[in-house]
């Protein structure tokens, strides 16, 4: 683990100066008279610091000085990551701010990359979300991801070795390990008093900073669609978390969105997520906990294409998703270019909750008239994001031989 300190450091070296050996005839006194006895002139200053003697004792003197300085400053000397230039030591300082992301980064292609040091994490705490989960990893699989998938789930739902499934969560997990890879993580689901599942998901939630067999885990919500691999997100510059502004905000509140968290785990970061947590307020949670610590050095993942609400869909102003007011919004293009897609749609419920007909006629996109033509790109998408995820789960989360054919 890089050390913690800071990367600027400087010490002072003192010089020492020599001096020239007293050649005969340099000592200013006249030669003068043969019969003047040599041996009973006094040596000159020059003649004492050339000796043997005092030349090994001062330069034993200001060995030992200059250890005295520098051990007494040892705090202050660098680390063998910053001889390296090494990406550690930047990555672990919690007061350092990340670089930007780059705009092309490297090809998930690459055929040197250890995949195994990378993971997509879900975190579950009820039965529900374990199907969004799985909804997840299926997805990831069918797309061709190459990290691990890494889910962690409450303890008492299954024995992470268990072979012969009875429970409808057993037979779900069971199905994600054998059929889409997915290593299961066993975690005690934290609670605390007075507070309701929420707080309890957010905190299994920020489990993701505690991955360290991991180099970096990619955490998404589960109440989501992947449209697109992310794997190149693990390959870019080194900073503890990256995340998407939470753009449908902006400019009220410049803040970060916890939909997506790319996270490089660590014992030290997980213990300010830890301790912030513990002087959290009552209605704090991840995302308040997340930007309390990260809001002004986490790196900024841009939300085109890693962060679309399917409430955009339903809006007027594009601004704040395009960028500009210059741009025109086509709604097929936006698709096309996202690669996760949050649903949040209030007070339109979770895809998994029934909508009402009533409330899908009165809240879906509207079709729009451009020179003449009719267009319900819109609403012919949101349509679909909600009808794909239902057909989804039920062919996903089935358990029976039935819904796995």
């Amino acid at each position: 683990m890089a050390p913690l300190w800071g990367s600027s450091w400087s010490s002072t070296w003192g010089s020492l100066a020599g001096y020239r050996q007293v050649q005969n005839g340099e000592s200013g006194a006249a030669t003068g008279s043969s019969s003047t006895d040599s041996s009973h002139l006094k040596p000159s200053i020059g003649q004492i610091l050339m000796s043997k003697r005092v030349r090994y004792t001062a330069i034993t003197l200001s060995v030992f000085g200059l250890f005295f300085l520098a051990f007494r400053n040892y705090d202050r000397l660098p680390s063998i990551e910053s001889f390296r230039g090494g990406s550690a030591a930047t990555a672990t300082n919690p007061s350092s701010e990340c670089p930007p992301l780059p705009v092309d980064l490297p090809s998930a292609e690459t055929s040197d990359v250890d995949w195994s040091r990378y993971a997509y994490t879900q975190y579950v705490t009820n039965a529900a979300y374990l199907c969004n989960s799985v909804m997840i990893f299926e997805t990831l699989s069918r797309l061709g991801s190459k990290a691990d998938r890494v889910m962690m789930y409450p303890e008492n739902m299954m024995d992470p070795a268990e072979k012969n499934p009875t429970s409808e969560e057993a037979k779900l997990l069971v199905k994600a390990r054998e059929e889409y890879k997915v290593k299961l993580v066993p975690v005690s689901v934290q609670r605390r008093s007075g507070a309701d599942s929420t707080w309890a998901e957010s905190f299994t939630k920020l489990l993701a900073f505690n991955q360290t067999q991991y180099d970096r885990v990619l955490n998404v919500d589960s109440d989501a669609t992947i449209l697109q691999t992310m794997d190149e997100l693990f390959l870019s510059p080194p900073c503890p978390v990256a995340m998407p502004r939470a753009y449908w905000l902006f400019p009220k509140e410049k803040i970060l969105s916890s939909q997506l968290m790319l996270v490089q785990p660590s014992a030290v970061e997980f213990d300010r997520i830890i301790k912030k947590m513990e002087t959290a307020n009552r209605n704090d949670y991840d995302m308040e906990i997340v930007n309390q610590i990260y809001a002004d050095s986490a790196m900024i993942l841009p939300h085109r294409p890693y962060d679309l609400l399917t409430g955009e869909f339903r809006g007027d102003d594009h601004v704040n998703y395009l960028g500009t007011d210059r741009e025109e919004w086509d709604p097929v293009a936006v698709f096309n270019e996202a690669k996760f897609l949050h649903f949040s749609d209030w007070p339109v419920p979770k895809p998994w909750l029934a909508m009402s007909d009533s409330m899908r006629e009165e809240k879906q996109p509207k079709c729009v008239t451009k020179d003449g033509q009719e267009n319900c790109a819109a609403k012919d998408l949101w349509n679909g994001f909600y009808d794909d995820f239902t057909q989804r789960r039920l062919t996903v989360c089935s358990t029976s031989k039935r819904g796995r054919r």
